[in-house]
């Protein structure tokens, strides 16, 4: 009776013994896995967030101003060189961007609305879409500009 007592018990048997002083209970956290899993994510954002901004390519003329922050999407107006209006990422004619924009007032005629005309774009198209967007009701238009390359 004493030695089944023994053998059982106290953690002194052929195997509990042995292995629970060998092999104790692991409390460190194995951060490699995790480590490898956060370089690959960064990898991924890395190559994926160039391709995240779209749009239609303008060549900014370059002028100082402040930043305009802004809480919602704003709607975009881009003319190009050769005179070919965009709202946002679609071509569209000059003719059709006042019903057009008349259309899409969701937020009503105090929307901000963005122009960016092209650096080589005639003046008068750009004009003629912003006395557009005029027609259209939206006064609250504001001109898209780089900045200028600082020389240091």
């Amino acid at each position: 009776m004493g030695m089944s007592v023994g053998a059982a018990g106290g953690g002194r048997g052929r195997r509990g013994g042995r292995r629970s002083r060998k092999h104790g209970v692991m409390s460190e956290i194995n951060v490699t896995p995790f480590v490898d899993v956060m370089l690959v994510l960064l990898i991924i954002f890395m190559v994926a967030a160039p391709m995240l901004t779209v749009g239609v390519p303008v060549d900014l003329p370059k002028a100082q101003a402040e930043t305009l922050n802004s809480e919602t999407q704003p709607i975009v107006v881009s003319i190009r060189q050769g005179g070919a209006v965009y709202l946002n990422e679609t071509e569209i004619p000059v003719e059709e961007l006042a019903p057009k924009m008349q259309a899409v007032a969701k937020a009503g005629y105090e929307e901000r609305i963005f122009v960016k005309g092209d650096r080589t774009a005639d003046y008068g198209s750009v004009a003629q879409v912003m006395a557009s967007l005029r027609t259209a009701g939206y006064s609250n238009l504001g001109l898209v500009t780089d900045l200028p390359d600082q020389k240091n």
